[in-house]
């Protein structure tokens, strides 16, 4: 790994940790959206996941005109890995007291600093939380208004699930990280982690502003094929409810169970599309499977959620039940992938 940086003093409040990877024609939009930040106080590392594309060259560019910025290069090893090398640089070699993440094509707003690190100041909480926009070009937002509130991780979670599991949009204080985490070689990273960070604490501060800008890449990963990979998440919703059980968090633990199974009917859904693959035969048998373990978790659905259910997943899954009672014999063995 090679770290390109220039002499400096390592004093500053905020590590703005950004992972980059093929995303030569976004690159620009994002760091200098943080670059123009009205609040100044922080450190910018760019960590180069070993990148094909000009991106490495581009990051190299930017240390070279402002001291602040701190440029990884490294071997590709994933989001998970590239944000990972952005906080153990920060903590051997930065004071910071504050932690964020912004992905390499997304921007963020003039003051997503400073709001941010005025909620934690105003409720002296450990972690502040603004609101997104998934757009696919530049937003005009102007208001200047903070709308803030101290609101606690279930809450959050169960009001708007999206925000309360991306890394991004977020700023935490950098001890959250002495110990934890993102899991190297999954999707859904954030679904395995940012929980962890988020239930650290009885109370976050939430800004109902929207300071990160999400762009809708059709060439990333949660937005290109299909792939088994994405299965992963069904782990990390498990091990949430295991969390969620011990602790003594019902409401979240009955909110990841409702989301759980409406996984499951999505990938009884989504893996039928995929029965000509060469997963034929273990996708056949992964549908039963999810479909069998949908009948657990009807009871944390909602009225909105049964008829989705009904009119889509149950479709699906019918159109290949004839083929699976056939083969159902070899069920367990085909679905452990023996």
């Amino acid at each position: 790994m090679k770290v390109l940086s220039k002499e400096k003093d390592m004093d500053c409040l905020i590590s703005v940790i950004v992972p980059v990877y093929k995303v030569e024609k976004y690159i620009h939009r994002c760091v200098d959206s943080v670059l123009n930040q009205t609040f100044t106080d922080f450190e910018l590392i760019l960590v180069d996941d070993g990148s094909p594309d000009n991106c490495g060259a581009i990051c190299d560019e930017y240390a070279l005109k402002d001291n602040r910025i701190h440029v990884i290069h490294k071997e590709n090893g994933g989001l998970s890995d590239a944000r990972n090398a952005g906080i153990d640089w920060s903590f051997e070699n930065s004071n910071s007291e504050w932690l964020t993440f912004i992905d390499s094509d997304d921007w963020v707003h003039p003051r997503y600093l400073s709001f941010l690190y005025q909620a934690v100041c105003d409720f002296d909480v450990n972690i502040s939380v603004c609101a997104f926009v998934k757009c696919q070009e530049i937003v005009d937002y102007i208001d200047e208004t903070r709308n803030i509130e101290l609101t606690t991780p279930q809450i959050l979670l169960e009001q708007n699930r999206e925000n309360a599991t991306v890394a991004w949009g977020k700023l935490y204080k950098k001890q959250i990280f002495q110990e934890l985490r993102y899991p190297v070689g999954k999707l859904h990273e954030d679904e395995y982690t940012t929980y962890k960070a988020l239930f650290s604490y009885r109370s976050i501060a939430y800004l109902d502003n929207p300071l990160y800008f999400y762009y809708i890449n059709p060439g990333s990963i949660m937005h290109s094929n299909w792939d088994i990979r994405r299965l992963d998440v069904f782990n990390a919703f498990r091990m949430q409810m295991q969390f969620f059980k011990k602790n003594g968090y019902k409401r979240a633990y009955d909110n990841t169970a409702r989301v759980l199974y409406l996984g499951y009917a999505a990938a009884v859904h989504m893996l039928r599309e995929h029965y000509e693959s060469a997963l034929l035969l273990r996708l056949k048998y992964l549908t039963l499977y999810y479909f069998c373990k949908l009948r657990y978790f009807d009871r944390f659905l909602t009225v909105n959620d049964r008829i989705i259910v009904k009119k889509e997943i149950h479709p699906a899954f019918f159109k290949v039940k004839k083929w699976i009672r056939k083969k159902k014999s070899n069920f367990l063995e085909i679905v452990k992938g023996r």
